[in-house]
């Protein structure tokens, strides 16, 4: 794996529960850790729907729930997210936010009425549109770090490697440290006495002149998923379905790193990181409903690893300032700048499969309470290459021993009052890590609420869901107890309609 990627894949991405991505490690995760999904009646409720059927957003957690469909509809959903993060480096606390609207889900169910012999009373085919992932978000964070700088990073990358390796053309060129040699923060320790090793570096800005850091982050784009589904109906008492998931997932960030220096030959350096990953995916679930009781329903589906073939391009570009600073004859250093290529790889990523296990009981006519368990494996998640001479094995092993299997809880309830209905739900996702990372849990907690209204022709349905979650970001790491850490607290509130019309 090329420097670049072992370092800063670019990612740190500060969705609630994930840490900095020093590797495609953490990327798994993040495009692994989906959230709950579906109509805002749905998510009024907490996402709890595996048992629970009669809504398009069955189309994508248990197809066997378009089975109780008695009616054909078209079905949209618009919606806000609104994402503050709140950082803290160093003592300083900053904050940031980002509000972006969409469409988080939309769906089309087209149910067709049967004989009723064999017990197959009726079927309904579905399209669903659903957003399973939003990257959209920003932080920052700023302060003078009396430790170390990122020159010691660089330092610390480069010893044992050539230098011809970071000239242009060579392996460690479109990498941050090729960038530090091409811009004179590192050198070759021969500069400085012939006989000294050629693969040792030195720096010549002091240690001592502690520097002031900042960053910005800035994330966007989304996993969606097209889901073909069909659900069927036996004797109102026993439901199957079945269908495919069809993903897209757009992820783009720029990192924008900074260090000024108050004495020395060095102003500053400024270091500028772009990476967008895209790609598609392919999956399938299956499920079944039974209702033993006419108050009582329980499901079950399981949707299978996802499938992606990803394609990412990453750039960086980084700029210093000296001082007039002669270096040992060669060259008076004054604005210097160097940039990267573009790099580009291909490889495949298979995200875990998910199982879903779901009771409902209704009270008459007043409503129901339903509750969900979702299984995943975050340890499954693994990389690969079609490419002969690119191996994803370390990664592969860091994703076994970083991740594990977790269980996921919704629960959520639905009260009626004629046309009326008042919603109101939870959802927990504990931490996938099997150690607590930089003394920080990311679990995630949703609360969640809504309104909706019922008539023949049409319905509308409203929901609001507060998410909170903790998470910690590592703009680079050396070889001490004193690598820099930033702590950060997620708050996300995500709205949305869903407006429904049947025929």
């Amino acid at each position: 794996m090329n420097t670049w990627s072992k370092w800063l894949t670019g990612i740190a991405m500060l969705l609630p529960g994930m840490v900095t991505a020093q590797s495609f490690t953490e990327t798994a995760l993040l495009f692994s850790r989906t959230r709950p999904t579906g109509s805002a009646r749905i998510m009024g409720m907490g996402g709890a729907q595996t048992s629970l059927g009669g809504d398009y957003s069955s189309a994508y957690s248990n197809p066997a729930g378009l089975g109780m469909f008695n009616k054909s509809e078209f079905s949209i959903s618009p919606g806000f997210n609104s994402s503050k993060i709140n950082s803290e480096y160093l003592g300083k606390p900053l904050s940031d936010s980002k509000t972006n609207l969409h469409i988080p889900s939309l769906g089309f169910v087209f149910q067709n009425e049967q004989d009723g012999r064999n017990g197959f009373l009726s079927g309904a085919f579905a399209v669903s549109y659903s957003r399973i992932n939003n990257f959209n978000q920003n932080f920052s964070y700023s302060g003078t770090n009396q430790n170390n700088s990122i020159i010691d990073f660089f330092l610390q990358d480069a010893a044992g490697l050539q230098p011809d390796s970071f000239l242009f053309g060579g392996n460690n060129f479109n990498s941050p440290t090729g960038l530090a040699y091409s811009n004179f923060l590192i050198g070759e320790a021969t500069i400085r006495d012939p006989n000294n090793n050629p693969t040792d570096y030195f720096s010549d800005v002091r240690v001592d002149d502690f520097p002031f850091q900042e960053e910005r982050v800035q994330t966007e784009g989304a996993q969606n998923q097209w889901s073909f589904s069909y659900g069927a109906n036996f004797n109102d008492k026993f439901f199957i379905g079945g269908g495919v998931g069809f993903t897209t997932l757009r992820f783009e960030t720029q990192k924008r790193y900074s260090e000024k220096f108050s004495d020395g030959p060095l102003f500053d350096l400024s270091l500028a990181e772009n990476l967008s990953i895209r790609g598609s995916g392919i999956n399938a679930t299956g499920g079944f409903i039974y209702r033993p009781i006419e108050i009582l329903q329980l499901g079950a589906s399981y949707t299978s690893p996802t499938l992606y073939k990803l394609t990412d391009v990453y750039n960086a570009t980084m700029n210093t300032s000296w001082n007039n600073w002669d270096y040992y004859g060669n060259k008076i250093l004054g604005n210097e700048s160097e940039f990267t290529d573009d790099v580009i790889s291909e490889y495949d990523l298979r995200t875990p499969g998910r199982l879903n296990l779901g009771a409902s009981v209704f009270f008459q006519k007043y409503g129901f309470l339903s509750a969900d368990v979702e299984m995943v494996n975050y340890s499954g998640a693994k990389y690969s290459s079609s490419f002969s001479g690119i191996s994803y094995n370390s990664d592969n092993e860091n994703i076994k021993t970083l991740y594990q299997p977790t269980v996921n809880y919704r629960i959520g309830g639905e009260f009626r009052y004629e046309s009326y209905r008042i919603r109101a739900g939870v959802s927990y996702m504990p931490d996938p890590f099997r150690s607590k990372q930089n003394d920080v849990s990311r679990d995630i907690t949703s609360l969640s609420g809504g309104l909706g209204y019922r008539a023949k022709k049409f319905y509308i349905d409203a929901a609001v869901v507060f998410t909170q979650g903790n998470s910690s970001y590592r703009p680079y790491r050396v070889n001490s107890q004193f690598s820099p850490v930033v702590e950060l607290n997620n708050k996300t509130t995500f709205g949305m309609l869903t407006l429904g019309f049947p025929f």
